[in-house]
């Protein structure tokens, strides 16, 4: 089959001689025709040493277009977080009971009251998820907050990982009761403004409230800037956007997926690639950024994002590209 051939190759390019690889690879500006041959594929941006030195559009929407990135948005609420700790309003450990006890439902079991910030933005709330089969019926309801609060805990709170839109969906819920302000209004002030980049309005429950976790757009320059951010420590132009040490924590895994086998912390997938640690955002269809601090380097890719993505598919050939080519091209190798 064509994707089997596709990670043949990329598999093949990457257990190379080295010597070989440097004769017969194709370079930064090389790398988005390899990157055309999967049919999802959209755009491909890379930063080096804080130089973006890629920027292109293989099929879809024009490179300065802001794009869904899906899930990727639960690493820029995980980053709203980290922006409004550093100007302490909250803190990791803020419980929802200190700074939005007017999302916790009547009848909540007590132990939702004390869920942590933390618990939300690493996915161990321990409640029933609401992404995979139980999205349609949990957006499909009346109140997306009160629903995620009051499905029953599969888990305990900082137990094990629970992908789940709804938690993340809580803590934007959380940071925008906590602050007075929308979620669209931070993500704007706390990296709109500073990055320098666009933050299109997007999908609201029926709150108000900005879904958290699903659905922002941007361009893949500017998802280059958000881990940038990161790769920066949080600081950016001299200002300090992140709290102190919340983007190298955000890259230290406290929990695992079952799924992908990834490490998980403050809102983003880790693990390591060509011997170096990574964080990496990733979302539906193929939509990613992924920082490697060690290497200076920023990848960002957008996909199709009405197509699966998963780890024994389009997702792993996107890893197996990323391990390869990516990473020979710009010597993180």
């Amino acid at each position: 089959m064509p994707s089997l051939s596709r990670r043949t190759a990329l598999a093949l390019f990457a257990a190379a001689p080295l010597a070989a690889r440097a004769q017969s690879g194709p370079g930064v500006g090389g790398l988005p025709a390899l990157l055309a041959e999967f049919p999802q594929a959209h755009a491909i941006a890379i930063a080096q040493s804080g130089e973006l030195t890629l920027n292109e559009a293989v099929r879809g929407p024009a490179i300065d277009r802001p794009v869904n990135v899906k899930s990727v948005s639960k690493s820029l609420v995980a980053a709203i977080l980290g922006a409004t700790i550093a100007e302490g309003t909250v803190s990791l450990e803020s419980t929802l009971s200190e700074v939005a006890p007017a999302l916790i439902p009547a009848g909540a079991d007590p132990r939702v009251a004390q869920l942590t910030l933390r618990d939300l933005v690493t996915l161990r709330a321990g409640l029933e998820r609401t992404s995979g089969g139980n999205y349609g019926g949990w957006v499909a309801s009346s109140n997306w907050v009160a629903n995620q609060l009051s499905r029953p805990f599969v888990a305990e709170p900082g137990g094990r990982m629970l992908y789940s839109t709804g938690s993340v969906h809580v803590l934007g819920a959380a940071l925008a009761e906590a602050t007075g302000e929308s979620l669209l209004a931070l993500a704007r002030r706390h990296l709109g403004t500073p990055l320098g980049i666009e933050i299109p309005a997007w999908t609201r429950d029926p709150q108000g409230y900005y879904l958290g976790g699903n659905e922002m757009a941007l361009t893949p320059a500017a998802m280059v800037r958000v881990g940038e951010l990161y790769r920066l420590g949080g600081v950016w132009e001299g200002t300090r956007v992140l709290a102190e040490g919340y983007a190298e924590e955000s890259f230290d895994p406290v929990t695992r997926s079952p799924y992908s086998g990834l490490g998980y912390g403050l809102g983003w997938f880790t693990g390591r690639m060509a011997g170096k640690a990574f964080g990496l955002a990733r979302g539906y269809g193929g939509q990613l950024i992924l920082v490697m601090p060690e290497a200076e380097l920023t990848v960002a890719i957008t996909s199709d994002p009405t197509l699966p993505a998963r780890s024994g598919g389009y997702f792993g050939e996107l890893m197996d590209f990323l391990a390869g080519p990516v990473m020979e091209a710009t010597g993180a190798a």
